[in-house]
């Protein structure tokens, strides 16, 4: 199969551990810190958060905006597309791609007018079952399966010219919809908090994806990499893996700061026993702190603004006064700068 452009995914099966709100901020910095790139975002989470932040966020009325393009005919969602699928599963039917793509700086100008995005869609939840039924459907001489998982794939096809970075915010899933989108990625954004529950959400996210550690050999054969790899697809190689929840003065915080230096020590492990899912050699490369954006994160994200634009100073979200402290919005730019700077 002939290269995509390069696609990186936000995912960890574990919810909580700040994976949209750091997509969000990382696909805004990158946009801004490459202004001739064309970036694709695409939200394959039913949730539908990221779309909400795009268009305005909680005080601009991005739930409302969001609404409005899922009430479009054809729905201009990720659903919508797989609306599009379902009775053509296995070969792609003629789409018109732009039927589905929302330029989010029309209608939210605080991000940069480089971004197109696909926005999220709740109808992902209500199809999931038909469409884990076509992937198991048994036709002779086709890998119904593959074919499904491909169905995103089949989407950046058609728009392969049209942009350089393609970033998915998926699912704190394992449902098919987000096999489908972690099946079109090179490369993984594995945000992790600082918790026990964390440490064995990592190890399970190794196990889903790349089916190591499974309690038992009769799930080789139904695993994704055992799968994609049959097909002859590479699989997504993890890039980052980012650790929330540092102190802004004193670097990890003493109470999580065992658990992430656990963390570490799983990571070097695997790095030993299966360097080939990495996209890095050394711990410093793929691994990097990042401090919890505390109320400078309530605000942004309130109003669908990347950190670089939010103005410091008493600011108003939903009838509430919230101060954002001028040194700790520059602490958050520098955080985003240094993390996007991991992306090339």
């Amino acid at each position: 199969m002939e290269d995509l452009l390069l696609t990186y995914g936000f995912w960890n099966n574990k919810g909580g551990t700040g994976k949209t709100s750091l997509g969000f901020q990382s696909i805004c910095f990158y946009a801004k810190n490459h202004p001739d790139k064309r970036i694709l975002a695409i939200d394959v989470c039913p949730q539908a958060n990221l779309s909400e932040l795009f268009l305005g966020g909680l005080s601009n009325n991005g739930s409302e905006k969001l609404l409005a393009r899922q009430g479009e005919l054809p729905r201009a969602t990720i659903g919508g597309y797989f609306q599009q699928r379902l009775p053509s599963p296995y070969s792609p039917p003629t789409i018109t791609s732009s039927d589905f793509i929302t330029k989010p700086h029309d209608i939210n100008d605080q991000v940069p007018s480089n971004i197109d995005l696909i926005c999220g869609d709740p109808l992902l939840e209500l199809q999931s079952n038909a469409i884990s039924t076509l992937a198991n459907t048994n036709i002779p001489g086709t890998d119904a399966w593959v074919a499904v998982v491909d169905w995103l794939q089949d989407l950046l096809d058609t728009v392969r010219d049209d942009y350089d970075t393609v970033f998915i915010d998926c699912n704190p899933s394992f449902s098919i919809y987000t096999q489908i989108a972690l099946s079109t990625v090179d490369r993984l954004i594995l945000p992790v908090m600082a918790d026990d529950s964390s440490r064995r959400a990592i190890q399970n996210a190794f196990s889903l994806i790349y089916g190591l550690k499974l309690p038992s050999p009769i799930y080789s054969t139904y695993a994704f990499a055992t799968r994609l790899t049959a097909a002859g697809r590479d699989l997504p190689k993890v890039h980052l893996i980012a650790k929330n929840r540092i102190t802004q003065y004193m670097g990890d915080a003493s109470a999580y700061g065992a658990v992430l230096r656990s963390i570490s020590n799983d990571v070097a492990k695997l790095m030993a026993s299966n360097p080939e899912i990495f996209a890095f050699d050394t711990l410093e490369e793929g691994l990097l702190s990042v401090r919890d954006f505390q109320t400078t994160g309530v605000v942004a994200f309130a109003k669908g603004c990347p950190f670089y634009k939010l103005r410091s100073g008493r600011r108003d979200v939903m009838g509430h006064r919230i101060q954002i402290n001028e040194p700790y919005r520059i602490d958050c730019v520098n955080e985003m700068e240094a993390l996007t700077a991991r992306l090339t």
